[in-house]
């Protein structure tokens, strides 16, 4: 069968989603590298060769900038996500995706933690983090819940309490105090141990 010429193409992007993008990824180069305190918005748009008034026209706020941020971060935690496998195998291969995802691209892990801990004084900040970390919850009670439907985990476990319980463990695993590439795995292998994920029913 012949394809059109239009087939298989990804979407043209515009100008104005190549340029937000590019200034979100500058934003959270300069969070990763310098912390949250040490992001300054003009270095941000001459760092992609925009002026001030150009970055305000995309992102009238800080704060619509480090939702960019934020947006971006989940979307690196999001494609942790496989459609593959029993629901067993999707939750265990995202949590095992997240674990490489940490130790691959630290930078993501840096940005959160920072963003983490600013939002404990920051209210706008804390509204941000809140509205991706619900999102996130209601992704993992979706996984556990389907594991339990197809018996690979107890029908008895309360989703919501477990979702919470494994977002503080990985959330944790960003926090400078915490985080180490032997201690998070550690921490992901006792998760595993204590689902008992099961390899079938």
């Amino acid at each position: 069968m012949k394809m059109s010429p239009a087939a298989g193409k990804q979407p043209v992007r515009s100008r104005k989603e190549d340029r937000e993008e590019a200034l979100v990824r500058a934003a959270f180069n300069q969070i990763a590298e310098r912390g949250f305190e040490g992001l300054r918005t003009r270095e941000v748009a001459a760092g992609v060769g925009l002026n001030i008034a150009t970055l305000h026209y995309y992102f009238p706020t800080k704060e619509a900038l480090i939702r960019g941020v934020v947006a971006h971060a989940m979307d690196r935690f999001r494609s942790t996500l496989a459609p593959h496998g029993s629901p067993a195998d999707q939750f265990r291969n995202h949590l095992r995706a997240v674990r490489k995802l940490l130790r691959d691209e630290p930078e993501v892990g840096a940005v959160m933690g920072e963003l983490a801990l600013r939002s404990a004084r920051d209210p706008a900040m804390a509204r941000i983090m809140g509205e991706a970390f619900q999102a996130w919850q209601r992704t993992l009670r979706g996984l556990l819940q389907r594991a339990a439907g197809d018996g690979y985990l107890a029908r008895d476990l309360d989703y919501d309490d477990v979702a919470a319980l494994i977002m503080a463990t990985l959330t944790s695993m960003t926090l400078p105090s915490t985080a180490s590439a032997d201690r998070t795995d550690r921490a992901f292998r006792q998760l595993e141990r204590w689902l008992g994920l099961r390899s079938s029913k």
